[in-house]
């Protein structure tokens, strides 16, 4: 027998649990430990609320907010890639586009297709909405870098261009968001939390 819409709709919601217990790279502002997934997306998700005035008045900030709530939840299948990690990220496409189908399978079609939209959205940052959502994922754990004295950064031994390698997009950004980017990136450099 078919599974009704709320039966799959309460399947992918038990299955995002997962999201819980894949741990990235970046430490929680109090260092204690790593943050996991479903943190990293809760917080970016709030950031969009709270710093939606610094975008274009026409983002759709509900939107912004689907996309970094569900950006990351393909990696409940796909893994967390350390985004300096050049060997995680040759493959990076294919293992999440392969878990971006078994995800958003678990959903009713129409939200289905919805959801897994979004994610492709996220990833090609082409949009307004996909733009400001890249912007957010690349400047949440830079701060958290930053509050926990470069912890991460300084064990995988990572340099300033790769930071702005990674950071492009925000540095390309809104003014404020763009200055208060460098000037922390420039404060990384001299306290020694990433190398010059």
């Amino acid at each position: 027998m078919d599974k009704s819409r709320f039966e799959k709709q309460m399947e992918f919601i038990l299955e995002i649990d997962k999201a819980k217990t894949i741990f990235r790279q970046t430490y929680l502002s109090d260092g204690k430990r790593k943050e996991n997934d479903a943190e990293h997306s809760w917080h970016t998700a709030i950031m969009a609320f709270i710093l939606a005035e610094y975008f274009d008045p026409d983002v759709d900030v509900l939107k912004v907010m689907k996309m970094m709530l569900m950006h990351d939840i393909i990696e409940i299948y796909a893994g967390d890639t350390y985004c300096y990690d050049d060997a995680g990220n040759a493959t990076k496409e294919q293992r999440e586009m392969e878990a971006a189908e078994k995800i958003y399978s678990l959903l009713p079609e129409d939200q289905a297709k919805e959801y897994k939209d979004l994610w492709l959205e996220f990833e090609a940052k082409n949009t307004r909405e996909g733009n400001f959502c890249a912007i957010l994922d690349r400047i949440q754990p830079i701060m958290l870098n930053y509050a926990t004295d470069g912890r991460a950064w300084q064990e995988h031994g990572i340099y300033e261009h790769q930071v702005r390698k990674r950071c492009e997009v925000a540095l390309n950004g809104p003014e404020d968001i763009k200055n208060w980017l460098e000037n922390l990136i420039a404060d990384s450099v001299n306290k020694g939390y990433i190398r010059k």
